[in-house]
């Protein structure tokens, strides 16, 4: 399982370890991705059913029992590449009720000095030619791919290995937790107004 930032991800992650993936169903009507996605063994997901979810998590049981990668963003969705969201773990059930360990992969974009870039982020209203504009803009872009070590799932539920992924994930890339933050600053503010109360 891993962040997600672009469409290129999918590339990133194959070029690694080959891989089917978990994707929103929309993707395959896109142009050309659509149509790649497909060609990849890609089992799509209609996001809010959850009739289909079971069906899909029956179909990455089926390619997990073939001995394949399962390749899941439990985001739900893109983002810049700056924070990692919270992780929906319903997609991990397969590999825990198999007994197949999960591994997360952080996944962050260099440009040419070596610097993080947002780049090739296909997130919010970006279209995805200007996310293509934004690719082909820069001279040089590193894919940086970075694994923790794989973890057993025999005695761990799927939101704990969603948890413990999310936060590997935000150490390997070095990002901050916009979802700590937000719970220390809550956590903090009654204190703070009990304080200033006289």
């Amino acid at each position: 399982m891993a962040n997600h930032v672009s469409w290129l991800d999918i590339y990133v992650i194959n070029a690694v370890a080959p891989s089917a993936f978990v994707s929103k169903a929309e993707v395959r009507g896109w142009p050309l991705i659509g149509w790649l996605a497909a060609r990849n063994s890609t089992i799509f997901l209609r996001r809010g059913s959850r009739g289909h979810a079971r069906i899909v998590n029956q179909e990455i049981d089926h390619v997990l029992g073939m001995g394949r990668n399962v390749a899941v963003f439990p985001e739900g969705t893109t983002t810049d590449g700056s924070q990692v969201l919270h992780f929906h773990a319903a997609l991990l059930q397969p590999a825990v009720s198999a007994g197949r360990p999960v591994q997360a992969l952080a996944i962050s974009y260099l440009d040419g000095e070596g610097r993080r870039t947002a780049a090739p982020a296909y997130d919010g209203d970006l279209s995805l030619g200007a996310c293509l504009a934004n690719i082909l803009a820069h001279r040089r872009l590193t894919a940086h791919l970075c694994a923790a070590a794989p973890m057993e799932t025999a005695t761990r539920n799927r939101r704990d290995l969603a948890e413990t992924a999310r936060a590997d994930i935000i150490r390997m890339a070095a990002l901050n937790d916009p979802l700590a933050t937000a719970s220390a600053a809550a956590a903090e503010a009654p204190e703070a107004s009990a304080a200033a109360q006289p």
